[in-house]
């Protein structure tokens, strides 16, 4: 004999004149994969503008390598979620965002003086563009990579949550 149960009632919620009903917990993501592609595409496009303006101005600005590093982990907690290691992923390629924009303004500095083009300059003589990064370096340019590491590691928490 087959017992049939009724189907289960929903209990009511409590209405509270003058409040809103509680919406749902949004759903958690955690999409690893998505938010690693998306902070490597905003290294890449960071890297150019920060290069860009470093070549167009001659000189390192603080507010750009913060920028390069936030917007490299907002990007990356954004489509990502909270994966524990889209954080840490983010600082280290903010390092190297500002390394290559780095590299590519100095490039773009290089290609002022000389008759040789910015692409001939990083394919063909990386060893010069480094050359001429080093004899420049100061404790400055470290604080900037220091700063964009710790804004990406930020960027990345905040966006996630």
């Amino acid at each position: 004999m087959s017992q049939s149960f009724p189907p289960p009632q929903q209990q009511p919620q409590p209405e509270f004149p003058g409040f809103a009903p509680v919406p749902p917990p949004a759903p958690v993501r955690d999409n690893f994969a998505g938010g690693l592609i998306t902070a490597i595409a905003a290294a890449v496009v960071c890297a150019g503008v920060y290069g860009a303006i470093i070549g167009g101005t001659e000189h390192e600005i603080g507010y750009a390598a913060v920028g390069v590093g936030f917007l490299i982990g907002w990007a990356s907690g954004k489509v990502g979620g909270r994966n524990p290691a889209l954080p840490v992923l983010s600082a280290v390629l903010a390092l190297g965002a500002v390394y290559a924009g780095q590299l590519l303004g100095e490039a773009i500095l290089i290609s002022k003086q000389l008759p040789v083009s910015v692409s001939e300059l990083l394919f063909q003589h990386l060893d010069v563009v480094n050359d001429g990064w080093k004899s420049g370096v100061d404790p400055m340019s470290f604080l900037f990579f220091a700063i964009a590491a710790a804004a990406a590691f930020s960027g990345s928490k905040k966006a996630a949550a």
